[in-house]
């Protein structure tokens, strides 16, 4: 029996991701991280049939109180990282899908993982198909040296690019920086008109009512192009399920992995 705490409990996610893991016969629900929920009992507020579920609104008043095997963290950028290193720090194995974190935090997370013998699988987007679209993504920019991002999500989504974009261009960097006819600093009028630059790939961030969450690589030669899209709709199935996946095969390794599908065969 796998023994999970879930920081972040009480988001659309979180919430979803409780009632699921309830359902599964070899995890255990045991905790819960919520910043305006301290002292609470999550089986009462999502009106389950199930053992109390203590909610902490700190990861380290929770890790002296409650005993588990996995963290998954699901919050904001700027207490995700101080959750991440608290619970690695003591052993326990995470899965991290907040967005937001940079190089250098994930540098710094490798190496308490590294220290403690444990491991963290983090990635920006659990869906299966966001998977593919990074993994086909990856490939195609091995034989076509000109693409860019787009990164599409509501209106009201304040961070950008998104975790699911921000993992993109770290991965298709590893792969090969993209050609540019015409440099960036070279650009005629307003430089910025062509994008940020995250690790050295052209990422536009569209933030519009009507939008859940996209992405989009497009690649481009002479007479051909080739266009990978990604959309997510409203329902949390396609992120429970990756996320059940990472728990499971975060006992397959030490360490830091990046991306859900370097733990898939494929």
């Amino acid at each position: 029996m796998i023994k999970i705490f879930i920081a972040g409990a009480t988001g659309w996610v979180g919430t979803e991701l409780s009632k699921r893991i309830i359902a599964e016969n070899n995890l255990q629900l045991v905790g819960g991280l919520s910043r305006s929920r301290d002292g609470a009992d999550l089986a009462e507020i999502l009106q389950l049939n199930y053992d109390p579920i203590p909610l902490f609104d700190t990861m380290v008043g929770a890790l002296d109180r409650v005993d588990f095997d996995v963290m998954i963290d699901f919050t904001k950028p700027e207490i995700a990282k101080d959750n991440v290193i608290a619970a690695l720090s003591r052993g326990k194995r995470v899965v991290l899908g907040t967005s937001g974190l940079s190089d250098s935090d994930f540098k710094e997370i490798a190496k308490v993982a590294d220290e403690n013998n444990t491991a963290i699988l983090a990635a920006g987007n659990f869906a299966i198909t966001a998977v593919l679209l990074q993994r086909f993504a990856e490939i195609a920019a091995k034989f076509v040296p000109h693409f860019e991002v787009i990164d599409y999500a509501s209106g009201d989504k304040p961070d950008a690019p998104s975790g699911t974009v921000a993992e993109l261009a770290y991965r298709l960097s590893a792969v090969r920086k993209p050609d540019l006819a015409v440099a960036i600093e070279d650009t005629i009028g307003r430089k910025d008109a062509r994008g940020a630059g995250i690790n050295g790939i052209q990422v536009h961030s569209v933030r519009l009512p009507g939008h859940i969450l996209g992405v989009e690589v497009i690649f481009g030669e002479k007479d051909e192009k080739l266009i990978l899209r990604h959309d997510a709709g409203n329902g949390a199935e396609p992120y429970i399920k990756g996320i059940l996946l990472a728990v499971d095969r975060l006992y397959t390794f030490t360490g830091l992995k990046r991306g859900l599908d370097t733990v898939m065969n494929i």
